[in-house]
């Protein structure tokens, strides 16, 4: 539980392959109930039950069946992935390998963040390693029939395809965009086939509850939220760098630890966070609470509040896929209001109408990018009305 300065990220200590072979030992049904009592949820900000996700795949009908792990970390605020792919490869892969021996799958996937080419040849590298040390391949640790391996493939900087069916859409070579659902990846995703799309920091974790325990893992945290997660922490603080700590953390605890305390307000969960003002630092980071990805932008008290909005919008404007209505138009419509506002140039009754857009968007945009670019701007408003500048009718 240290803060990322000269590589102290540690993990718990787990020292990669031990959670592997106990894995190959246990029944598939008993590997994934290990993942379930854990009460591991997705770090990747969605926070479902990991255990679920392997259990519905497991159960899915057909032999092809595939792991992908979700390294397109886009998320504004948020390089943690990033680091663990730097410091910790051998622990994914080895949380790929044993979703796959769970599942049923012989294919997995590193779908890589396209900014983070330079990473490629390392991890290139590792699988290298692991197939010569028969952690991956044909009839893996000796165990007849367990076969799997992991190729990379790229990203090309689509914030959408950050979200699981986009991401899939983007592998199978089209625009990256978000599918209807149902149906679910974990019955038909990549070709149709079940898969099983986790976060790179939840393949870790599970690498890590193999070779500790579920009971290790749910001795930290909260009951609703157990287990260690990683915070990309930025912005106007002292010490900035990625942190590990149990959820459960106040808000106020961790912007002490990372030198930013007098902040006026964090962003938690980036772009697509909420703005939590500092009269709510009291509040914790957990799903049952304020929940996140892993990034805490924090803000220190010379921020202008609509400035921050405005650029999270212009980076949700960039990015839209603009297949859906709401998040297409939506957006610039946001985005106008803020510099008419921060022009004073914005009435009450136009205010009122953008803030039940933005509710619209929430609930009518497909996936969740539209879902959630609205969250900061209203959370501004709602917690520092008092800075904002409105046109009286």
């Amino acid at each position: 539980m240290k803060s990322l300065h000269e590589n102290s990220l540690t993990f718990a200590g787990v020292e990669p392959g031990i959670g592997l072979k106990l894995a190959v030992g246990m029944p598939r049904a008993s590997l994934i109930r290990v993942i379930s009592d854990s009460g591991l949820r997705g770090r990747g900000g969605a926070g479902f039950p990991a255990g679920t996700k392997w259990n519905l795949a497991a159960a899915a009908s057909g032999t092809d069946k595939f792991v992908v792990c979700n390294a397109d970390e886009g998320e504004p605020g948020t390089f943690k992935d990033r680091v663990i792919l730097h410091d910790f490869a051998g622990l994914v892969f080895e949380g790929m390998t044993i979703c796959a021996y769970a599942t049923g799958a012989k294919y997995g996937i590193l779908y890589l963040r396209g900014e983070y080419t330079y990473l490629r040849d390392a991890l290139s590298a590792e699988i290298e390693r692991l197939r010569s040390a028969g952690l991956l391949g044909t009839n893996i640790l000796g165990k007849e029939g367990f076969d799997f391996d992991v190729e990379i493939r790229m990203g090309a900087g689509a914030y959408v395809c950050g979200e699981e069916t986009a991401l899939i859409e983007s592998l199978e070579g089209h625009r990256g965009e978000a599918r209807n659902r149902p149906p679910f990846p974990v019955n038909t995703g990549y070709h149709g086939r079940p898969t099983v799309v986790n976060n790179v920091e939840t393949l870790a974790w599970a690498a890590c509850i193999l070779a500790n325990g579920p009971e290790w893992f749910k001795s930290l945290g909260t009951p609703e939220s157990p287990g260690l997660k990683l915070f990309s922490v930025s912005g106007d603080c002292k010490r900035p760098g990625v942190y590990e700590y149990p959820l459960g953390i106040l808000i106020r605890t961790l912007l002490t630890e990372v030198g930013g305390e007098n902040a006026k307000a964090a962003i938690v969960g980036g772009a697509s966070g909420v703005c939590i003002p500092r009269k709510d630092f009291g509040r914790k980071i957990a799903f049952e609470d304020v929940s996140t990805g892993g990034s805490v932008i924090v803000l220190g008290q010379l921020r202008e509040m609509l400035a921050v909005a405005e650029n999270f919008l212009e980076f949700f404007c960039e990015e839209s896929c603009g297949q859906c209505t709401p998040c297409r138009s939506g957006n610039p419509v946001m985005l106008d209001a803020v510099r008419r506002l921060r022009a004073g140039k914005l009435n009450s009754s136009e205010l009122k109408d953008v803030c039940a857009l933005g509710g619209t968007m929430r609930i009518a945009s497909k996936c969740g990018l539209g879902q959630s670019s609205p969250n900061v701007f209203l959370s501004i408003l709602e917690h520092f009305g008092g800075e904002i500048p409105v046109e009286r009718t």
